[in-house]
Parts: structure tokens; C-alpha cells; sequence
């Protein structure tokens, strides 16, 4: 039986990737503070970094990120094969592989982050648009998988919000929290 990869060492690998790929929490938390102030007008930027960051933490997430990010690599080195290579270098608008991958990480978060990362999807504002013009680089993935850790940072903080406004006792929102992590 082979032994399984250290859950710390695939976190910090994700986080390695993305800022190798010029993606800081920061840039992440501006999007989710841009998506959810309209709600909650007494929104705390720290409150939107924090919630990226716990995102980060998901296994699922990190996965996405360790795959996306390959494939962006390898496209940019043109070391797929065809067609493959030609439909993620141009980012093919009928190729959907790029959005399966990252859609399946926000399920986990509701009907919030999945309608969220549509939105982010097809608006593509802060980083995600970066990430999209950018012409030295290809990121066909990584542009939506920072869509949706946005989507999912996003909703979890409209849940801990809702959770807050309704005086949930701080033991509570830790443990609904810590469920969140798990996946």
C-alpha cells in the first residue's frame, strides 16, 4: 500500500502554485469583498481574507489547484498533446474542462458559490480578469480555480455572517467551521 500524501504538503504546494502564478490571499480577498459588501455594508476586508484562507485549507481546493495549475504549466511549455495543447493554450470557449474542475470545488459550500462562481465566471473582475488577459501566460484553469475559492470564500462568509447576526454561540460557528474544512 503506498502512503498518502501529507495533507500539509499538498496545502503548501497549492499556496507555493499560486503565488509562483502571481495569486496572493489578498488578491482573492478583494473579490469576495467586492461580491459581498453589497450585503454586508459593514464588511471587514479581514473578514474576506480570513475566509479565502480557510478555503484554501479544503483538500478539494488544493487538488484543483495542483491539477489546473499542471496543466496551465505544461501548456505554456507545449508539452500536451494535440488537440489538447491548442484547445488550452487559445482557452477554447467549448472547452469546459477548465470550469468542470474548478465547479466541482464549490458544491461543497452551496447553491451560493456555485451561482457566485457563474457570476465570477462570465464577469471575471479583480485577479480573475488579470489572470484571463494576461498574454505571456496561459490560465485557462487557474483563472477559474481563483473564481472558485473566490465563490466559495464568498458564501462561507454569508454563512458565518447569517451565523453572527442570529448570535450563534462562538463554539458553534467553530465546530459548523471545522465541518467545512473536511473535503
Amino acid at each position: 500500500m503506498k502512503t498518502p500524501v501529507p495533507c500539509h504538503v499538498v496545502e503548501k504546494e497549492a499556496r507555493r502554485l499560486l503565488k509562483e502564478r502571481g495569486v496572493d490571499v489578498e488578491d482573492i480577498a478583494k473579490v469576495v469583498y467586492q461580491m459581498q459588501i453589497k450585503y454586508n455594508p459593514g464588511l471587514d476586508m479581514s473578514d474576506c481574507f480570513e475566509s479565502a484562507d480557510a478555503v484554501l485549507c479544503k483538500r478539494e481546493i488544493q487538488h484543483a489547484i495542483l491539477v489546473g495549475v499542471e496543466l496551465d504549466k505544461l501548456a505554456e511549455q507545449k508539452k500536451l498533446s494535440e488537440p489538447l495543447q491548442s484547445l488550452i493554450e487559445s482557452d477554447e470557449g467549448l472547452f469546459g474542462v477548465d470550469e468542470t474542475v474548478a465547479l466541482g470545488s464549490v458544491f461543497g459550500f452551496g447553491s451560493i458559490a456555485v451561482t457566485t462562481f457563474g457570476y465570477l465566471d462570465k464577469e471575471k473582475i479583480g485577479i480573475i480578469k488579470e489572470l484571463d488577459t494576461k498574454g505571456e501566460k496561459i490560465h485557462t484553469f487557474l483563472d477559474d480555480l481563483v473564481a472558485s475559492i473566490a465563490a466559495s470564500a464568498a458564501a462561507r462568509l454569508a454563512h458565518r455572517l447569517r451565523d453572527r447576526e442570529e448570535n450563534r454561540r462562538y463554539e458553534e460557528i467553530k465546530e459548523r467551521e471545522d465541518e467545512d474544512l473536511i473535503g
